[in-house]
C-alpha cells in the first residue's frame, strides 16, 4: 500500500476493486463478502481474495454478444463465465484509487462507473489545467494547483470533504499505488495456474489488459 507519512498524517493511495456478495457463486473459491465494498489489491492478497477479485473482474465484463459481435458463448459453465474477459476488445474493472487522509478521515473513492483499467488518468492530474474526473454519484475530482493537488470527493458539493497534498507526495503515492497494481498480477497468475486449467494464459493475459500493466507471462 502506498503511502506518504508527516508526523500524525498519513495519507495513503491503494488500487480497489468494488465487490458484494458472491452469493452463489461456485466456480472457484472466493471471499466472504458480506455487502458492498471495496477490495484493495496488492501482492498480499490471500488466494481467496485473488479469486474474488477474479470473479468481479470476470463479471464486470459478463455481457452477451450481440449478432456478429463476438464469438457464442461455450457451452461449459466456467468458458460461459469467462467468454466476456476474453473476447472484448476494450475491458472494464469496476473501481480505482482510494486515498485516505488519516488526520482527517476523509476518503477519496472512485465514482460509479470508474474503471481501474484507466488509472493511468492519475498522471493527468500533473499536466491539467482543469479537474480530472473520476466517476459520477458522487463526483471524485482531483485538480492541481501550483504545487499543491487538492483531491474533491464530490464535486458536485460546494462543502465537500478535499484531501490537499503537494504534487511531489501524489506522485510518491501514485508510484507505490502501481507497485501494488503490479504486485497483485503475479498473485493472480500463479492463481490462475492453480484453479483456470487451460484458461489460465489468455485470462492472464486480459487481466494486464484490463490492469493497463505488461503481461506477467
Amino acid at each position: 500500500m502506498a503511502g506518504v507519512r508527516d508526523t500524525a498524517r498519513v495519507i495513503t493511495m491503494q488500487p480497489v476493486l468494488e465487490v458484494h456478495a458472491s452469493g452463489d457463486f461456485d466456480l472457484w473459491p472466493v471471499a466472504d463478502v458480506d455487502s458492498f465494498g471495496y477490495l484493495a489489491l496488492s501482492g498480499e492478497l490471500t488466494p481467496r481474495e485473488v479469486g474474488t477479485a477474479v470473479m468481479r473482474i470476470v463479471a464486470c465484463n459478463d455481457i452477451d454478444p450481440e449478432q456478429g459481435d463476438r464469438p457464442p458463448r461455450p457451452a461449459d459453465p466456467l468458458g460461459s463465465f469467462l467468454h466476456g474477459l476474453l473476447t472484448f476488445d476494450t475491458l472494464f474493472a469496476a473501481g480505482g484509487f482510494r486515498v485516505t487522509d488519516s488526520a482527517t478521515g476523509v476518503t477519496f473513492l472512485p465514482g460509479c462507473c470508474n474503471g481501474l483499467e484507466d488509472w493511468r488518468e492519475w498522471h493527468r492530474v500533473f499536466d491539467s489545467g482543469w479537474p480530472v474526473d473520476f466517476g459520477h454519484d458522487p463526483d471524485p475530482a482531483a485538480e492541481r494547483l501550483g504545487e499543491t493537488v487538492l483531491l474533491t470527493v464530490d464535486a458536485e458539493r460546494s462543502d465537500s470533504p478535499v484531501i490537499e497534498l503537494p504534487v511531489a507526495d501524489l506522485r510518491r503515492l501514485l508510484a507505490g499505488a502501481e507497485d501494488d497494481l503490479a504486485g497483485f498480477l503475479p498473485l493472480a497468475t500463479e492463481w490462475a495456474d492453480r484453479n483456470l486449467s487451460h484458461y489460465a494464459v489468455p485470462v492472464v493475459a486480459a487481466l494486464a489488459r484490463v490492469l493497463d500493466l505488461p503481461p506477467a507471462r
